[in-house]
């Protein structure tokens, strides 16, 4: 049966199924911010279970606020990370009402802008809502890794994992979606106790390194860095102390950019004046 996302609507699960308890990906924000100057105030788009979030408000002395679509998760959030201020809203088209010295998108959150219409309202929301000069920071998938690789896509992958005694398998397949540049999951989950197996789709982005500087100079950011690694999901993972490598070939792409002082246009203009391409 297709019967929604099962860590999405059960977010004990996503963190059994994602453990971080070295607060990785937190920390390798943290340490990103740090370098490149940000000030406290930051927006975590994407929050889902609100790990990452507590963990910077709580640790990072950061003033956090995170956004998510899914109100299982936010509610997840607010009852096992307290602190950060949580709401609900959309990633492309969110008015908080509020600006940030940066804003965070981990775990490939940018990737769920599937258009180039859907990826350009979200960078102008970021820069709505970003003091001068304040960063935007992503941690993704890379499109180009797949230029050359085709390990990600060789077959179903099975993971498993207990929880309260009842363990839960994961069948997933990866393909891409040429056309529409996507690359599309399909997952069937089972578990042991009797419940009936679950099937979910979801889809990704492929962003390319340049493509991605494109959207971003329309936007009216400057790219600071962008580098695969090493980043929270990464092989070898990061550890402190370790600095960016200038390649973009592995799987993971990890983006800084800083909102520039002067005007510039922005996507939103672009299309106003009639480009819509896809």
């Amino acid at each position: 049966m297709n019967d929604g996302n099962l860590l999405t609507d059960h977010p004990e699960l996503y963190e059994q199924r994602f453990p971080d308890p070295d607060h990785l990906a937190a920390r390798w924000a943290e340490d990103t911010l740090r370098r490149h100057g940000a000030g406290p105030r930051v927006l975590d788009i994407g929050c889902g279970t609100g790990r990452d979030a507590a963990w910077l408000h709580r640790r990072g002395g950061r003033r956090v606020t995170g956004i998510d679509t899914a109100e299982t998760m936010l509610a997840h959030a607010r009852r096992r990370h307290p602190g950060p201020d949580y709401h609900r809203a959309d990633m492309r088209h969110f008015e908080l009402g509020r600006t940030f010295d940066a804003v965070l998108c981990l775990d490939s959150a940018l990737l769920y802008c599937h258009t180039n219409d859907d990826l350009a309202a979200c960078l102008a929301a970021c820069r709505r809502h970003l003091a001068p000069g304040g960063l935007l920071v992503a941690e993704m998938r890379n499109g180009a890794f797949f230029l050359g690789h085709t390990e990600l896509l060789d077959g179903p992958r099975t993971a498993s994992f207990d929880q309260d005694g009842t363990t839960h398998t994961s069948r997933t397949g990866l393909w891409i979606d040429h056309g529409a540049q996507l690359l599309r999951r399909r997952r069937v989950w089972t578990a042991d106790d009797g419940s009936p197996p679950r099937e979910q789709h979801s889809a990704w982005r492929l962003l390319f390194p340049q493509e991605l500087r494109y959207f971003l100079t329309l936007a009216g950011f400057e790219v600071l860095a962008l580098h695969d690694g090493p980043g929270p999901r990464t092989e070898p993972p990061w550890r402190e102390g370790d600095l960016p490598h200038g390649t973009a070939r592995s799987d993971r792409l990890h983006l800084v950019a800083r909102l520039q002082l002067h005007d510039h246009p922005t996507p939103d203009s672009r299309h106003s004046n009639g480009d819509t391409t896809q």
